[in-house]
């Protein structure tokens, strides 16, 4: 994809783009028409986060400085120059979402999509994320893929302040924003160090954003990823069987079994948290309990009776 030309005549023919995209806005920005009409109880009216830096992009590098951006703000000491050579694609003249991902991971960060709402991308600038974004500065027959980090708001006033191009603080009209970032399907992303949590409440989402990053991430931040979610969602079977999965990875077969003897603990009724614990316990020694475990996961789900028999076997055989 191309992105972020920085010719006279294309930057001209852009200008014209987003005045025909703002005389349009009231027709095509349905988000933001909502959010300043019933501005929702848990958003400030304006917020800006003043101390996100910025990296000013050279011709067709907005992938490199916009994730640079986002990197440097969550403590990763990181040059736009540095991350050309991983995002940066000259056959296309840009950066692929799926690399832009990739390369946060490999600084140890954990991306995570967001849905696509507007009110989302506010409530995590509002808690002090910027958030990365996609936009289609273009039309769908000549799209000019721009990425850019929204830093702030105004819902009195209707805009939105952005690191984008060569302007550090960049003040579009929302329903603009609005229109460009639906070109470009909503993609947005924000950037969280080891243990920090996005406001969006997603369980599964967030679940599947780590067990993705998962590979590529430092064995540290996946550890402190998987308690911040189990601590989050406490009842959560995604969260304490992940955590419990990678704890006994580590070996630390023990702290695996607290996790869920902690979930059981909130939660009774989860068959497979039954089942894992029952197999932990038996490698622990306490061959009783995971007699009693391997039951109980039978009587919640029936499809766990290959564990109840291999327990009862290794038992027999004294393994």
């Amino acid at each position: 994809m191309r992105c972020c030309l920085q010719h006279k005549s294309v930057r001209l023919c852009l200008f014209a783009l987003l005045v025909l995209f703002g005389l349009s806005a009231c027709l095509s920005a349905p988000q933001t028409r909502l959010l300043q009409e019933q501005q929702p109880a848990r958003l400030s009216s304006r917020e800006l986060l003043a101390d996100v830096g910025f990296f000013p992009q050279e011709a067709y590098q907005c992938g490199p400085a916009a994730l640079a951006t986002v990197l440097d703000y969550s403590q990763q000491q990181v040059t736009a120059d540095e991350l050309v050579s991983q995002v940066y694609i000259p056959a296309r003249q840009g950066s692929l979402q799926i690399e832009m991902l990739a390369t946060a991971r490999r600084y140890s960060r954990l991306p995570y999509v967001l849905p696509a709402s507007l009110e989302s991308v506010l409530q995590e600038v509002a808690a002090g994320l910027p958030v990365l974004v996609m936009q289609n500065l273009g039309l769908s027959r000549w799209p000019q893929w721009h990425y850019a980090v929204v830093v702030g708001f105004d819902l009195t006033d209707g805009t939105l302040t952005l690191r984008s191009g060569t302007r550090r603080d960049y003040v579009m009209p929302m329903a603009v924003f609005e229109r460009t970032w639906a070109r470009a399907a909503h993609w947005a992303v924000v950037i969280l160090p080891p243990g920090q949590m996005p406001v969006d409440n997603n369980q599964t989402r967030y679940f599947q954003m780590l067990a993705d990053a998962e590979p590529s991430l430092r064995e540290e931040s996946v550890t402190a990823a998987w308690r911040a979610g189990v601590q989050r969602w406490p009842a959560s079977d995604l969260m304490s069987l992940g955590l419990s999965n990678h704890l006994y990875g580590q070996a630390l077969v023990q702290d695996a079994a607290s996790v869920l003897e902690q979930l059981l603990a909130v939660d009774t009724s989860s068959a497979a948290a039954h089942n894992n614990l029952a197999w932990l316990m038996l490698e622990l020694g306490q061959t009783e309990e995971a007699m009693r475990l391997a039951r109980e996961a039978v009587t919640l789900d029936a499809g766990f009776k290959q564990t109840l028999a291999d327990i009862q076997s290794k038992i027999s055989s004294g393994r």
